[in-house]
Parts: C-alpha cells; sequence; structure tokens
C-alpha cells in the first residue's frame, strides 16, 4: 500500500456540501472581517510610529564637552542702561570673571532707558553662579533697578522633539516686573544633564534644570549692597536617557496573528453558540406543534 503524505495534514477539510451557510454567520463573518481590519490598522500604526523610551543612570553623558556646559541667556531690563548691564562669571575651579562679553549682545529697549542682554556662553561642570550685575560698569550707579523679565535660560543643545516635555527653559516668561527695584534676585538652580538619541543611534546632549527663588534687599556694615540677578547652579549625578525606538518587525506579526487567531476562535465560539440554540428553539417549537 502506497504511503499517503496526506495523513499529515491537520486541517481537515470539510466538504462543502456538509456545510450550511447562515445570516447570523454572514453577520458575524462580516464584523470579524471588520474588528480585525481596525485591530489591523491601530497595530500597524503603532509599527510605523516611534516611541520615546527614558531611563535613569549615574553617569557624565557629555565626556566629549571639555567639561563645559554651554549657556543660553535672554533677559530684559527695562530700566537699566545698557553701559550699565554685565555678566559675571564665577565657579569653585576659581574662574571668577567680571564683565563677559563674548558671545553677548545689548539691545538698547524704552528709548535707551532699558536694555534687552543676549549671551551664549560656557560655564564648567562644577557648582558656580553666573550673574547680571552692574559690577563691571565703569561708574556704579546709587540705586540700579533691577526688575527684569528673563525671556530665556537653557543649556545645552536645544531639543525640538514633540513627545519630550522637560524643564528645557523653566525659567522662561519669569516676570520681576513689579518687584521691588533695589532688591536681588537669587535662582537656585538644579542642572540635570539630559541625552536623546534617535533611531539613528545619533545622541544629543542637553540639559534641564528645577529652579527655587527668592528677592531680597542686602545690607553690609557699609551699607546696602548693589543688587544683581543671580543664578546659582549644582550638577546632578543622574542623567535621563531619552531613546527613539520603534517596535520590531516580530512583535508585530506576533500581534497580527494573534488578533486573526482569536477573533476568529471567539467569532467560532459565538456562531456555534448561536446556531446551537437556534436549532434548539426550532426543536422547541416543533414540539409544541405537535
Amino acid at each position: 500500500m502506497p504511503f499517503d503524505f496526506r495523513r499529515f495534514d491537520i486541517y481537515r477539510k470539510v466538504p462543502k456540501d456538509l456545510t450550511q451557510p447562515t445570516y447570523t454567520g454572514a453577520i458575524i463573518s462580516v464584523c470579524c472581517c471588520l474588528f480585525i481590519l481596525f485591530l489591523f490598522l491601530s497595530e500597524l500604526t503603532g509599527f510605523i510610529a516611534t516611541e520615546i523610551v527614558n531611563e535613569l543612570y549615574v553617569d557624565d553623558p557629555d565626556k566629549e564637552s571639555g567639561g563645559k556646559i554651554e549657556v543660553n541667556l535672554n533677559i530684559s531690563l527695562p530700566n537699566l542702561h545698557c553701559e550699565l548691564v554685565g555678566l559675571d562669571i564665577q565657579d569653585e575651579m576659581g574662574r571668577h570673571e567680571v564683565g563677559h562679553i563674548d558671545n553677548s549682545m545689548k539691545l538698547p529697549l524704552n528709548n535707551g532707558d532699558g536694555c534687552r542682554f543676549e549671551g551664549h556662553f560656557s560655564i564648567n561642570k562644577v557648582p558656580g553662579n553666573f550673574h547680571v550685575s552692574t559690577h563691571s560698569a565703569t561708574a556704579q550707579p546709587q540705586n540700579p533697578d533691577m526688575t527684569h523679565i528673563i525671556h530665556k535660560l537653557s543649556f545645552g543643545d536645544k531639543l525640538q522633539v514633540q513627545n519630550i516635555h522637560g524643564a528645557f527653559n523653566a525659567l522662561g516668561g519669569a516676570d520681576k516686573l513689579s518687584s521691588n527695584p533695589l532688591a536681588s534676585h537669587d535662582y537656585i538652580l538644579k542642572i540635570v544633564p539630559t541625552v536623546y538619541e534617535d533611531m539613528s543611534g545619533k545622541q544629543r546632549y542637553s540639559y534641564q534644570y528645577t529652579v527655587a527663588n527668592k528677592e531680597y534687599v542686602a545690607y553690609s556694615h557699609t551699607g546696602r549692597i548693589i543688587p544683581a540677578i543671580w543664578f546659582r547652579y549644582d550638577l546632578s549625578p543622574i542623567t535621563v536617557k531619552y531613546t527613539e525606538r520603534r517596535q520590531p518587525l516580530y512583535r508585530f506579526i506576533t500581534s497580527i496573528c494573534a488578533i486573526i487567531g482569536g477573533t476568529f476562535t471567539v467569532a467560532g465560539i459565538l456562531d456555534s453558540c448561536i446556531f446551537t440554540a437556534s436549532e434548539a428553539w426550532k426543536k422547541i417549537q416543533l414540539g409544541k406543534m405537535q
């Protein structure tokens, strides 16, 4: 007797003359196909789109920066002349720079009575401060007005990613125009290194920060101290990393198979239950008629 390879068929076919189409089965089949199509499109959208995964670790991510952090500052002082406005930088490594002018610009406001200061500079990755003051002016004013608006204060590269909502410009829009004109302002910053890695593996380095602030009029034994706008910073040892990922192909295929198989299985059970119940009801009706 010749060997019949068809014995290995676990999907045995039922002859068409032994099957019976029903309206209920047709409705369930159409609904089943529409449901599968909906879930398939949902999974396809998720497969095409990218997701952002974040993680925390302790390390200095940007070791090639030479221990420097780029800073972008944009601030307006509407009641202080531009020739009086200056930027001072100092830190725990011994840096003490008064009147930093590199990559900075001053724009007169209010017919020359005010000033908008824009600066791009670098700081060391150690605790320190930078402050806007009149310390670099040739002649110190008697009552410098330090009321201000901070348009922007950011560190590192600018990240323009839609799905990331971090505190990259936490002080943007800070309005101190109604504060005491003779008061100093202290902004205490905790800088958090942030890394963004896209699908190609390219990394961009930026920094988020939290902020607390206080306003005060300082005095010493010689009298009132000249006010300033202080930005005192320290770095967090924790790095936040955002990684752009896409769902792997095998997971997408697995999900599609699960959707198709599960939907047809549930639909088959539902159709079988409805058909069995309808046949039983017909038998009951025939019994009543007799």
